[in-house]
């Protein structure tokens, strides 16, 4: 059996590369029509879009989801924007409509703060009654072993003699 040429070899490579790098970028929902003329509002658009979630595919943000649902999110996104308002008025017009479930990264103040905040201090909170463990267990006094009484040890002596 013969070995391709390593320079064919190294074109194959190379040719694999070409083609797979495309298709390892993610792929954007947007549709043609959907893009705006202004490039700057485009590019917020995107932006904004990104950190949305597609309230059916969940997992999803609305700039990568074809669900029809993301494509009418996108398209009030932009619709807010050409009527000028600011990326934070966007989010909030959103947010007013369908929750903060529709944040992909949810905002870190008021009552979130306590959602935020109660993982590490539980973790602290755990932490600390490990380590008071390890330390009562360390200080603790060895238990005493008592020896057999005189009794006993007598006791033993007849049963070991017996068997």
């Amino acid at each position: 059996m013969t070995l391709l040429p390593k320079a064919l070899r190294s074109f194959a490579v190379v040719l694999c590369l070409v083609v797979a790098v495309p298709m390892a970028t993610p792929v954007l929902a947007v549709q043609p029509d959907e893009v705006l003329d202004d490039p700057v509002l485009e590019s917020r658009a995107r932006e904004l879009s990104k950190g949305l979630r597609c309230v059916v595919c969940q997992n999803e943000s609305i700039d990568e989801s074809n669900a029809d649902l993301a494509r009418e999110l996108r398209l009030v996104v932009r619709e807010r924007l050409v009527v000028g308002d600011s990326d934070e008025q966007v989010l909030d017009y959103l947010v007013a409509r369908f929750g903060e479930f529709v944040l992909l990264k949810p905002r870190t103040d008021g009552w979130n703060m306590i959602l935020w905040l109660s993982g590490p201090a539980l973790f602290l909170l755990a932490l600390g009654v490990g380590v008071a463990y390890v330390r009562g267990r360390s200080n603790a006094a060895a238990p005493n072993e008592a020896g057999l009484s005189e009794d006993e040890a007598a006791r033993l002596k007849e049963i070991l003699k017996d068997s």
